[in-house]
């Protein structure tokens, strides 16, 4: 992907780019950005054209930033591109936002795309989204390791004020929460509005040699508690590898509570009571 700033640095005249035009060896993509060889790049390359068709300083942001860190599924909207100052600029295609602060914290490259970095995205993104999809995006970042709750923290205090920092900062409130799923989403939120503990999320275990991963885990009380969805837990071998965790769970001294999408959604007393039963701490309790 090659701005006409780029081709001419290269020693090509716009003559000479017309004619790679022309015959096919330059495709363009927005206005002074051409796609090499191919007239249809892959995302990448569609959402690198973006922020080059917005000049020098450009990043990718919002929810294509989101979508190419991972954090959301990409769904075909026009990209998003961030840029410094408060001049109008409109680029047919792209939604253009602009800010008066960006500094070197709040970008980096990913995948060869000048970015927000991934606090920032989150930022931003809190800024245009529904909680339910902010929340699963703050979650599924720090379950890739491209945030923590420190670094949200130091980003929200550095930024504090800026549109979006209350909606986020709700989310981190509730501590670190690197679910994996809606699912997971859905059965820590029940778990917290029911007055229960904190529990570890996704925190590995070494057991007999095996890295297992609890969904949920109250370490002191030796509880886990399994989200199964039924989209990955209804295949028998997903049944078996369930069935061989739980168990190498159960050989070292943990109780393992599954959960599933209708107890959660339909039965939230009940799947209540029955992790209390379990032995599920409270919020508020102190452990002995």
């Amino acid at each position: 992907m090659l701005s006409l700033g780029e081709l001419s640095a290269c020693g090509l005249s716009r003559d000479a780019i017309g004619v790679r035009v022309r015959n096919g060896w330059l495709h363009r993509m927005h206005r002074a950005v051409y796609a090499v060889g191919h007239p249809n790049p892959p995302l990448e390359g569609q959402l690198l054209a973006a922020v080059k068709a917005c000049g020098t300083g450009a990043v990718l942001s919002h929810f294509a930033a989101a979508a190419l860190w991972g954090f959301v599924p990409w769904d075909e909207r026009h990209p998003q591109v961030t840029v410094v100052g408060s001049a109008t600029r409109v680029v047919p295609g792209i939604r253009v936002h602009r800010t008066q602060l960006l500094t070197v914290a709040d970008v980096a490259r990913h995948r060869g795309i000048p970015i927000t970095s991934p606090g920032r995205t989150l930022l931003d993104l809190a800024s245009v989204c529904d909680p339910r999809l902010l929340r699963r995006a703050v979650r599924q970042a720090q379950a890739l390791q491209r945030v923590n709750v420190r670094q949200l923290v130091q980003m929200l205090q550095r930024l504090r004020g800026r549109r979006g920092a209350r909606n986020l900062a709700a989310i981190v409130a509730t501590g670190p929460a690197p679910t994996r799923s809606e699912l997971e989403d859905a059965v820590l939120d029940l778990m917290l509005s029911g007055g229960l503990a904190h529990p570890d999320v996704n925190v590995p275990l070494l057991l007999s040699g095996r890295r297992v991963i609890p969904d949920f885990r109250w370490p002191e009380h030796r509880l886990v508690v399994e989200a199964d969805s039924s989209a990955w837990h209804e295949h028998k071998l997903a049944r078996e590898d369930d069935a061989e965790r739980q168990a190498v769970l159960e050989a070292h001294g943990e109780r393992v509570v599954r959960v599933t999408w209708e107890q959660t959604i339909a039965r939230p007393p009940q799947t209540l009571a029955r992790l209390r039963a379990a032995g599920a701490p409270l919020a508020d309790a102190s452990v002995d």
